[in-house]
């Protein structure tokens, strides 16, 4: 039975040492393997002392913050130094991020230089020294070019606005050469206009520019004129419609000006927006009636000579009313008259004046006759000198009438002699009619030709005649379908 069992195919598998006894027999087995084995040489040899030499630097090495905010100061410093022998104030540009080396910033400055600013004005905008010659100024420059900026206009248009050289082509100035050209400003016209008013390339479109336009066209300034008022004045697109366009139109409204003969002043002279209301226009204004202008006649006086709003008037009316006492024996009275009739009279140098009293006196007229055909037509003083002379002796040899009746009717010597004077004339003495000059000369040629067709002249149409014949002397408005093209685009348009 034993003998069976230890036999047995399948035997009981012997008893595991308890979990204690196989920990201990792993120590054993591990010390006796470790005694074994040949002892290490370097096992316990001491570790090399640290060498003193520093390491070699490596490629990858970089230096502390502190290293690289103290090289960056010491540029700046260099930069700042540069700047100050410009005579730049460096802390103009404290807070911008200027190029690392003064090399670029030289280069910046000359480039600057070779545009045309000077020193003064690089102190005066600094900022222009923040641009990259590359990057900035150059593609501006370039575009400016191409629209047609004159080379020698450059530097007042960058003294006016340098912030142009900040700009972007695309975003900021392309878009309102294109709004200009919308507003038929003529290719041609446009680097005309930047040069003269470089501060709109900053506006926005849908701002200051927008709303003045939209106002003058409201009053009656025609659409297609619109180009060339813009031309003529672009400063009207920066004028702001509640402060300085509409109190304008309604203050020269309030002195009897229509309307509509305000868009017609704008459309052919619009610097007058640009007299100041309060500076020039209301001091003139009152002036004028100060020196004997009857306010109804300030309307007229407006309508002839807009100019007259912009001078420094009173001065000039002291001058001039001295100068028409002393020569001409005009009165104080008389003298409002003069201006009412002329207002261009205030500009009349002495020479000129004098010139034309000592033609009519050798004429054979009286100082006093002379005074009272000059109040009668002012024209007298300005005309041309050898007109007058022709149309004297064509009076005195082939009319032979009184002096009186050029003293009635002194503008006679504003009429051309052979397109008007001696045609009528010789048309009348053959029907055999006796007229005043007034009745010859004072009306349209188709009024004179249906004259020409009666036998005889009526006596009331002569009284008529003569009592209107002075008010052929004040200048007609314009036609409202007055075409663009009839602008003159000359510089001396351009009033400042």
């Amino acid at each position: 039975m034993m003998k069976s069992l230890l036999f047995s195919p399948h035997p009981t598998p012997p008893l595991l040492p308890a979990p204690r006894l196989r920990s201990l027999l792993r120590l054993r087995a591990a010390a006796s393997s470790s005694s074994s084995a040949p002892p290490r040489a370097d096992r316990r040899s001491p570790r090399p002392a640290p060498s003193r030499r520093p390491p070699p630097s490596s490629l990858y090495a970089r230096p502390s913050l502190l290293d690289m905010e103290r090289e960056r100061a010491a540029r700046r410093a260099d930069v700042d130094a540069f700047l100050a022998s410009l005579g730049v104030d460096p802390g103009e540009l404290a807070g911008l991020e200027l190029p690392v080396t003064v090399d670029v910033m030289r280069e910046r400055a000359e480039f600057l230089a070779s545009l045309g600013l000077a020193r003064e004005d690089l102190a005066a905008y600094p900022l222009a020294l923040g641009c990259s010659v590359r990057k900035n100024m150059i593609p501006v420059l370039d575009y400016l070019g191409k629209l047609g900026v004159r080379r020698d206009a450059l530097p007042d248009l960058l003294r006016r606005y340098p912030q142009v050289l900040h700009a972007s082509v695309v975003v900021d100035l392309a878009p309102v050469v294109k709004y200009l050209q919308g507003l038929d400003v003529r290719p041609n016209d446009v680097p005309r206009v930047l040069e003269r008013y470089p501060e709109l390339l900053g506006f926005k479109l849908e701002g200051t520019m927008s709303t003045s336009i939209a106002y003058l066209v409201g009053i009656g300034v025609g659409r297609r004129q619109i180009g060339g008022v813009i031309t003529r004045f672009p400063e009207v697109l920066g004028m702001r419609v509640g402060k300085i366009i509409k109190p304008f139109v309604e203050h020269l409204e309030g002195i009897g000006v229509q309307r509509f003969s305000v868009a017609r002043i704008i459309e052919k002279k619009p610097y007058v927006l640009g007299f100041g209301l309060e500076d020039k226009v209301k001091p003139n204004i009152e002036a004028l009636m100060e020196f004997g202008v009857r306010k109804e006649a300030l309307a007229s006086i407006v309508t002839q000579y807009p100019d007259v709003l912009g001078l420094e008037l009173r001065d000039k009316l002291v001058a001039q009313q001295s100068l028409f006492e002393s020569s001409i024996l005009v009165s104080h009275e008389d003298f409002g008259r003069v201006i009412e009739r002329m207002p261009q009279a205030i500009n009349l140098g002495r020479t000129a004046v004098l010139k034309h009293v000592n033609f009519l006196t050798a004429c054979g007229f009286m100082l006093s006759q002379v005074s009272k055909m000059v109040v009668a037509c002012p024209q007298l003083l300005a005309l041309n000198m050898d007109i007058m002379r022709m149309n004297f002796e064509y009076f005195k040899n082939e009319m032979e009438r009184d002096l009186q009746e050029l003293v009635e009717f002194p503008a006679f010597f504003t009429y051309g002699l052979e397109s008007t004077v001696r045609p009528r004339h010789e048309m009348v003495s053959r029907k055999g009619f006796t007229c005043s000059l007034a009745w010859l000369l004072n009306c349209s040629d188709a009024r004179f030709d249906e004259r020409m067709k009666y036998d005889t002249i009526g006596v009331e149409e002569m009284e008529a005649e003569e009592s209107s014949g002075m008010n052929a002397f004040v200048e007609e408005a314009e036609s409202e379908e007055e075409e663009y093209s009839d602008y003159d685009d000359s510089d001396d348009e351009f009033v400042r």
